[in-house]
């Protein structure tokens, strides 16, 4: 294949662009390689992200169900077949709902479709991780959609994965082999300041001085799946204040557990890049309870030096070193919790910011590019792109 992404026209494919999502910086890293390739998604939200890339949405875009996730699901893989087509040859696809289901009119018999899956969707495989999944539509329409996921997995030429977690559930779902490429993560940017408050606007370090002295953190979307509620039961049971910063439907909620368990909680909302790592390094632990596929916070957090406290379960069991960079615990048992807690201490911000370094945006650059057009094919070699690869040898766990 080699060449041809780079000589002839393609297609980057994401299921919908917002403001802010761990899937959109996997696509701000694709774009990046690829400079001016075509961008289609079900819809756009954040107009200008991908400025230089001509955008295309889907007929959902001009409906109501334009960012209704959930509801738009039964109608979303009709949505992508059958798109407009640029001549393209080739296809990235970044998809964790139907983007793998995409196809094109008049598409060439020798066009190539690279999926990379952040995971098959979580409600149709794997309910018990994703609440969605309860629901009586996605329920009803299950066995059909899950037939069909199946079936256009099959017209993938090839399928890299977020997680070795996400390559065991492609291989269950799909019946699909996969490789494992590692998301970018700012890691170089965040470890490259020792003090990020240094930096923060006048606004923005008002608010980090007006928190409390010694807090844990959670910072993710305000959504079920993340567990947030856990956060603020573990602040609760060692006596420690709970900041959280994001976004999102489970606000409300939220709101009352704080008031009934009688920790102070702090809710930021959407934070500023620069205050969210400051509040990495200022925090006691940055907590994550979520099973996650991957998991770019927790690495953010590494990469700022601060003591992690995530789930044994899902990506941030690859992604943390256990005693070394971070702390693994059950989050279903309150006395391994309040274990972990204890063991925080013993972490170094050296070696949370030298495991970070394996999750780079020039690790994934490297590792991205070798899977969809390895060098070593002769026949059509790669031209050089302004990669900058890390060599393995040079990062230590």
């Amino acid at each position: 294949m080699g060449a041809k992404l780079f000589t002839s026209p393609g297609v980057i494919v994401h299921e919908w662009i917002e403001r802010t999502g761990g899937s959109e910086k996997v696509v701000d890293a694709i774009a990046k390689l690829f400079p001016a390739t075509d961008i289609a998604c079900l819809w756009d939200n954040a107009p200008g992200r991908f400025a230089g890339h001509s955008v295309s949405e889907s007929f959902i875009a001009r409906t109501p169900l334009r960012g209704r996730k959930a509801l738009s699901t039964p109608v979303a893989p009709a949505s992508w077949r059958g798109r407009a087509n640029n001549a393209y040859n080739w296809a990235i696809v970044s998809s964790h709902q139907f983007a793998h289901h995409v196809s094109f009119r008049d598409q060439r018999d020798d066009f190539e479709k690279y999926v990379y899956v952040h995971t098959p969707a979580r409600y149709l495989w794997n309910p018990e991780l994703d609440p969605r999944g309860q629901a009586l539509p996605v329920r009803a329409l299950g066995p059909t959609l899950r037939r069909l996921d199946r079936r256009r997995a099959v017209e993938a030429h090839s399928i890299a994965v977020n997680s070795k977690v996400v390559q065991q559930r492609v291989a269950k779902s799909w019946e699909r082999s996969s490789v494992v490429v590692y998301p970018p993560v700012d890691v170089t940017v965040i470890a490259s300041q020792l003090n990020w408050s240094a930096l923060l606007e006048p606004s923005d370090l008002a608010i980090l001085d007006s928190l409390p002295s010694e807090f844990l953190l959670g910072a993710s979307r305000l959504v079920s799946y993340k567990r947030l509620d856990q956060v603020i039961a573990l602040g609760a049971a060692v006596g420690l204040p709970v900041v959280l910063a994001g976004a999102g439907p489970e606000l409300g909620r939220l709101r009352a557990q704080a008031e009934a368990a009688c920790v102070k909680t702090v809710f930021l909302g959407r934070v500023s890049d620069a205050l969210l790592y400051s509040l990495y390094q200022r925090a006691v632990a940055y907590v994550f309870p979520a099973v996650e596929d991957f998991g770019i916070m927790p690495v953010e957090a590494m990469a700022a030096g601060s003591a992690v406290l995530a789930s044994d379960v899902g990506g941030t069991a690859e992604s943390i070193v256990d005693g070394v960079s971070g702390v693994l615990c059950n989050f279903r048992s309150p006395a391994d919790c309040l274990a972990a807690v204890d063991r925080l201490s013993g972490l170094a911000s050296a070696d949370s910011r030298r495991r970070a370094r394996l999750f780079s945006v020039e690790r994934f650059n490297t590792a991205f590019l070798g899977w969809v057009a390895p060098a070593t094919d002769t026949a059509n070699p790669r031209p050089r792109l302004p990669v900058q690869a890390v060599p393995i040898s040079s990062v230590t766990i």
